[in-house]
């Protein structure tokens, strides 16, 4: 049993010290300060002014002191002329950071003492107002008075950028999301649809999401098309040439490329123009294509999750078991991978994106020049990396509004929809669609991620359906202690009137799965791996299939939603020769074993931080290679980005490299 407790965890990452509880360090000064909602905000802008618009930190300063009349205040972020002294009358950009609940008109802390600042500082051309979920972008124009005019706009320029190019975004102006820069965005688009629209909670989300799909497939073209000016924006008779742009890019692009996704029905943007232009606004500068998976998965997740999570025992896999149960597979390119139960695809995603990082490493070591690839060599990843995803991709759900936000999920991250379906993944195979039947016909997948629906409110009491599976049946315990199927006077067997889910796809799954080779890892309720009157499920268990690792889950990982003590269960399914062998004498094999004390967060959903013994919270650096745009060519570039930040408080890392080294131990 291999127990990570956090003080005696190995951090994946280099160690950089240690902060107090409540403080964090500042991103652009290092600087210890206190770690509040409003300083939450200011990082992610601190974050966003390095690495999307490119300003070097050393022209930066949070807390930047400045006088107002008699008055001596500070600006949240002060942005100054390239290379020059950090001065009052050097200030370019002025940026105020609010926490969440802030307004913008309040008197002392809103859009106004923005406007004052930008005055008081002669040679600011730029201003920003954001408390996260709302943003507000301003230009000072001189007036005809003498005095200053605030002209909202957009987007204030990047460096060495135009305040034109700023607002009409190209290619090469595009930028890559990061920190939770993007999960803002999505959240003030979702909350101003709500706000201006007459709409149900789910019908106003599947219009965001159209929007959202018609900037993906934009991006993909060779001209930029999916803009709203400032004047479409602050316009509302001028909005509507906005809306009709992006109607259109929406019917010829989206609807005719994804016909499994939206029907003819669904192909007009039910939105007013001006929200409609409000929206691309808030997306138009981003490279949704190019965003970190975590960054976009975050942001997608939020705002799928808040408007589809179902009752039906539907509760997502945190990103971070995700990525746990998927290193421990190590599912390789052309391995056949499958989630039978896919909600909104991110198991699929993470174990996709982990089938093609090793394509794209693979295909790299060939190149002449690993970093930048000539066309032949590119089309060449492309085509391994297309052949894959449209081979080797598959996912089922029972609830097609889920299949549908997982279709779209997965074309935001790398594209695989093709291979998704909505379908009960218990059914009889011979009732699926043909299609499905024939693509995951049984005994055919090589991986299998899920974390089914479970839960003793929503039994499976179908009779055909029941009849399917040996572990619908009745068992009995013999004096001996052996288990068998207790069967009629005619030897049928009796079935039980209903059972748990989960359970039947344990046996579904294994169906499923590849004889000899085929390996699963699966989200079970304890009760499966505990409950005295579920020892013939066990029993049946191993002689069907090896175990090779359970990691006992912390009752929070489902929380705040639900607090089932679930374990990550890990098999293989035997060969037919297995079996038999298992049916006389056992199998005798090493369980690799590890409880997860800390999986990231708390019972409330909060992010926890891993602490020193004296309680303070460690300090790490993270090294992550990013896709950029070329700012000359419109390209893609990698970036190596290094940065200090508190280290989640996550036992699942490590559970996942332990068991790469259990693993290499046994060979």
């Amino acid at each position: 049993m291999t127990r990570l407790p956090a003080a005696m965890a190995t951090p994946s990452v280099t160690p950089a010290g240690s902060v107090p509880k409540g403080k964090r360090a500042d991103f652009l000064t290092g600087n210890l300060v206190s770690d509040t909602p409003e300083e939450y905000v200011r990082q992610n802008i601190e974050k966003a002014l390095v690495r999307q618009y490119k300003y070097p930190a050393a022209d930066c300063e949070p807390e930047f002191p400045i006088k107002v009349g008699s008055s001596k205040k500070r600006i949240d972020i002060a942005v100054f002329t390239a290379g020059n002294a950090h001065t009052q009358a050097n200030v370019r950009v002025i940026i105020e950071t609010k926490r969440p609940e802030t307004k913008a008109t309040s008197r002392t802390e809103g859009i106004g003492q923005l406007h004052s600042y930008m005055a008081a500082c002669l040679n600011a051309e730029y201003g920003m107002w954001t408390n996260g979920d709302d943003r507000y972008c301003f230009a000072k124009r001189p007036s005809s008075s003498g005095g200053w005019v605030f002209e909202e706009i957009i987007e204030i320029p990047a460096h060495a950028q135009s305040e034109e190019d700023a607002q009409r975004p190209s290619r090469k102006s595009l930028v890559v999301a990061t920190a939770d820069n993007l999960l803002f965005a999505f959240r003030r688009c979702h909350n101003y649809i709500a706000a201006h629209e007459g709409k149900q909670k789910t019908e106003a989300f599947w219009e965001l999401l159209k929007i959202i799909f018609t900037k993906i497939e934009d991006e993909r073209s060779p001209k930029i098309n999916f803009y709203a000016t400032p004047s479409e924006r602050a316009n509302t008779a001028l909005a509507s040439s906005a809306k009709k742009r992006i109607q259109s890019l929406f019917k010829d692009k989206v609807v005719r490329k994804y016909p499994g996704i939206f029907e003819p029905r669904d192909e007009i943007i039910d939105l007013s123009p001006a929200v409609v232009a409000y929206v691309v606004t808030q997306l138009q500068n981003f490279s949704l294509l190019l965003s970190p998976v975590d960054v976009k998965g975050v942001a997608y997740e939020e705002i799928v999750g808040s408007n589809l999570r179902g009752d039906r025992g539907e509760f997502f896999t945190p990103r971070n078991a995700c990525r746990m149960a998927v290193e421990m597979l190590d599912p390789q390119p052309m391995e056949r991978v499958l989630d039978p139960s896919c909600g909104t695809g991110g198991f699929l995603i993470t174990a996709m994106n982990h089938a093609l990082a090793a394509i794209e490493r693979d295909q790299r070591n060939q190149w002449l020049d690993p970093s930048n690839g000539s066309d032949l060599e590119r089309q060449e990843l492309y085509r391994r990396r297309t052949d894959y995803l449209s081979q080797c991709v598959f996912g089922i759900d029972l609830n097609p509004a889920l299949v549908r936000a997982a279709k779209m999920n997965m074309v935001m991250n790398n594209d695989g929809s093709g291979g998704l379906w909505q379908a009960n993944t218990l059914l009889n195979p011979h009732a699926w669609n043909p299609d499905l039947r024939q693509r995951i016909p049984l005994a055919s997948v090589d991986v299998i991620v899920s974390n089914p629906p479970f839960g003793a409110n929503i039994p499976v009491d179908d009779e055909e359906v029941l009849a399917q599976y040996e572990l619908a049946a009745v068992w009995d315990e013999g004096p001996d202690g052996e288990f068998s199927i207790r069967r009629d006077r005619f030897n049928v067997p009796v079935m039980q009137r209903s059972q748990p889910p989960e359970i039947l796809f344990v046996e579904r799954c294994l169906q499923l799965l590849r004889p000899g080779t085929g390996r699963m890892a699966m989200v079970i309720p304890n009760g499966i791996l505990n409950n005295p009157g579920l020892t013939y499920v066990r029993r049946w268990i191993l002689s069907r299939a090896q175990v090779l690792a359970v990691v006992d889950m912390n009752r929070e990982l489902f929380q705040p939603k639900n607090d089932t003590q679930t374990s990550m269960v890990l098999l293989r399914r035997l060969s037919a020769e297995e079996e038999t062998v298992a049916a006389k004498e056992g199998l005798d094999y090493p369980v690799f074993m590890a409880i997860a004390e800390k999986i990231g967060h708390d019972k409330r959903g909060n992010t926890i931080f891993r602490r020193t013994p004296e309680g303070e919270e460690v300090l790490v650096l993270r090294t992550e290679q990013l896709q950029q745009i070329d700012q000359e060519s419109g390209g893609e570039v990698f970036e190596t980005v290094t940065v200090t930040e508190k280290q989640v408080d996550d036992d699942l890392p490590d559970v996942a490299d332990a068991y790469r080294d259990w693993l290499a131990s046994q060979a």
